[in-house]
């Protein structure tokens, strides 16, 4: 976003006028609006605000989150360019490991008994929402083994909020890699079952090739691919296609019968509107530029 310039249009005048991004005047300002609008802004939904981390460890953790793959997700918020902001948080995500029960339980609380029962400890997440970063900050998060994503803020004008993401690196590619040899292995041996497997192996290729920090998260049902937010949810094989939900308005589509539905009022496993059925190497072809569309969407 620092290269980044916006313009008000003036049709009446046939000019241009430039809005001119800004800090806020106060952190709580950018923690305020981000905790109101979560699910809107980054996919996660809103647990709890300034979460005391008790007499031991003496801190506040700024937002406490679930995101949308049930993974736990600390949110840390700075006016401007702090270095302390990626510390301070990896500091609230060890704490949270050691207290899994207590989040757990906040989780019932607020979300149901069935969302408790689902959180992702293998993925826990940081992310850091900040006027700017420094080069330094990049390169720490590319040292550690968690999750953590950068994400720049600016504010245009009165009413419009931006968010880039500066820097994003998954913490459990090792995780996902080993789910994937398990499933692998479990697959039963056979030319369709083989033809299924390369087809999902191709997907994922695209999916992971699309840019810098994509990341793939594996859940029993689906494995998502995230840029901050999923783009796109694969599912396990069927016999004779893949089934690939993307976050991509099924309005802006021109829908095929057998290659593409819209899904966004129907019960599925992963996240999306827009369900992509896959049956060859070809639809995956035909497929890429939804898949390019959905991931510049997230």
């Amino acid at each position: 976003m620092s290269g980044l310039k916006l313009f008000r249009t003036d049709t009446m005048n046939s000019g241009m006028t430039e809005v001119v991004p800004r800090l806020a005047e106060l952190e709580a300002d950018v923690q305020g609006l981000v905790e109101a609008h979560m699910e809107t802004l980054l996919s996660v939904r809103f647990l709890a605000s300034e979460y005391s981390t008790g007499p031991v460890h003496g801190g506040r953790i700024d937002s406490l989150a679930l995101d949308e793959n049930g993974a736990p997700v600390i949110v840390e918020y700075k006016r401007g360019t702090d270095a302390g902001v990626i510390n301070q948080g990896l500091f609230y995500l060890a704490w949270l490991m050691d207290h899994r029960v207590e989040f757990e339980h906040l989780v019932r609380d607020r979300l149901g008994v069935p969302t408790a029962s689902q959180i992702l400890w293998s993925g826990p997440r940081l992310i850091c929402i900040a006027g700017d970063f420094t080069r330094y900050d990049v390169h720490a998060v590319r040292e550690h083994r968690r999750s953590i994503d950068l994400v720049r803020y600016r504010f245009f004008g009165t009413d419009l909020l931006g968010l880039e993401t500066v820097a994003s690196v998954s913490g459990g590619r090792q995780v996902v890699r080993r789910a994937r040899r398990q499933a692998v292995a479990v697959a039963a041996a056979g030319a369709q079952e083989a033809s299924m497997r390369e087809l999902a192996g191709a997907v994922d290729e695209v999916l992971l090739g699309l840019g810098e920090g994509v990341s793939r998260v594996e859940r029993k049902t689906y494995r998502a691919y995230q840029r901050l937010r999923n783009f796109a949810c694969l599912c396990p094989p069927q016999r004779s296609k893949l089934l690939v939900y993307l976050k991509v308005d099924p309005k802006d589509v021109d829908l095929v019968p057998g290659f593409t539905r819209d899904v966004s009022g129907l019960g599925h496993h992963g996240t999306g509107g827009l369900e992509v059925q896959l049956r060859t190497l070809r639809d995956v072809e035909q497929a890429q530029e939804l898949f390019r569309a959905s991931y510049a969407a997230a």
